[in-house]
């Protein structure tokens, strides 16, 4: 069973930058796709960025610039560097895990292709 924790979460000005990491653990990084998700008050849940096992990423044009991930597959941990954060990058961020297709992820982005989600960790960015 694949078990994702998420943590680095906070509050930061505009301007700012946060990482976020995601334990995961119960998977074999081969098989997975692994991605950040986020989800603010009254919307919908929406792809930030997504890593496959062989290490093609794909960004929301949102965030294409801005963040960042990556994995460490030593540490089964998943990051999300966020830089120049603005405040309408608030929002629940979650790390979510799809067994992935000859390598690829199925679905990259979209939230309704993932299996595994974490419990979330909160961005704050105040202008």
């Amino acid at each position: 069973q694949v078990q994702l924790v998420e943590s680095g979460g906070g509050s930061v000005q505009a301007g700012g930058s946060l990482r976020l990491s995601c334990a995961a653990s119960g998977y074999t990084h081969s098989s997975y796709c692994l991605g950040w998700f986020r989800q603010a008050p009254g919307k919908e849940r929406e792809g930030v960025a997504v890593i496959d096992s062989g290490g093609r990423t794909t960004y929301a044009d949102s965030v294409k610039g801005r963040f960042t991930i990556s994995q460490d597959n030593a540490k089964n941990t998943l990051y999300l560097q966020m830089n120049s954060l603005k405040p309408e990058d608030s929002a629940m961020y979650y790390c979510a895990a799809d067994r992935v297709v000859r390598g690829y992820c199925r679905a990259p982005l979209h939230p309704g292709a993932f299996g595994y989600w974490g419990q979330g960790t909160q961005v704050t960015v105040s202008s």
